[in-house]
């Protein structure tokens, strides 16, 4: 009997290594705010979720995605600044921590889903900077803090685009050319030279004459 209940322990503990291990082996989406979407309504000045409470209860890791469902009537701001969480604006934010997500429509009210990879261990922020902040006033934000987990998928642990160039403008156009200097020949004068040979001649013809 005690080697049958042993039997089944080890069964059991295998199993629920098993379960564990493939937990541990995938990726996760995290729906923000669950069913109640990333929204705002500006007439009670409320979000549709408690965004803290929330984020409390999930689990997140190197390369797992934040879902934002909502509209285009809100933004997604990523900061790794509190600085910059706590002001709910990004006008003294830094490119290098500060970034804002927009989706694929441009036009107010449009429904749309934003996708944020989590590529940065630690404590980081998001909030909604629409509004001039007033919607992260009133509670459109949250903190995160990101576990390494298993690390960045090869999709997302790519080194970072080259920086843009611009390409080289036109050539700048040259000053005119100096004239070239051509050696030519004097007009005429070649005859001019045929013309004292033939009368140096006539002169010595004549002498000839004259002795003989």
């Amino acid at each position: 009997m005690a080697a049958i209940k042993a039997t089944a322990f080890s069964l059991i503990a295998f199993a629920l290594l098993i379960n564990t291990a493939a937990a541990a082996d995938a990726y996760n989406n995290h729906t923000v705010g669950a069913g109640g979407g990333w929204f705002f309504n500006s007439i009670t000045n409320k979000s549709s979720a408690d965004y803290n409470a929330w984020a409390t209860n999930q689990t997140f890791d190197l390369g797992d995605y934040l879902i934002f469902n909502t509209n285009t009537n809100q933004t997604v701001v990523q900061t790794y600044n509190k600085t910059t969480y706590d002001s709910c604006t990004i006008d003294d934010s830094l490119d290098t921590d500060t970034f804002q997500y927009s989706g694929e429509s441009n036009e107010f009210g449009n429904l749309t889903t934003i996708s944020v990879p989590l590529t940065i261990e630690g404590t980081q922020y998001y909030f909604s900077g629409a509004e001039d902040g007033e919607q992260c006033e009133n509670g459109m934000g949250f903190e995160i803090k990101v576990s390494r987990g298993l690390g960045l998928p090869p999709s997302l642990n790519q080194p970072p685009p080259p920086a843009y160039v611009p390409p080289p403008g036109p050539a700048e156009e040259e000053g005119p050319s100096p004239p070239i200097m051509v050696v030519g020949s004097l007009p005429n004068g070649g005859v001019r030279v045929s013309a004292s040979l033939l009368g140096l001649v006539l002169v010595v013809l004549v002498l000839i004459s004259i002795l003989a």
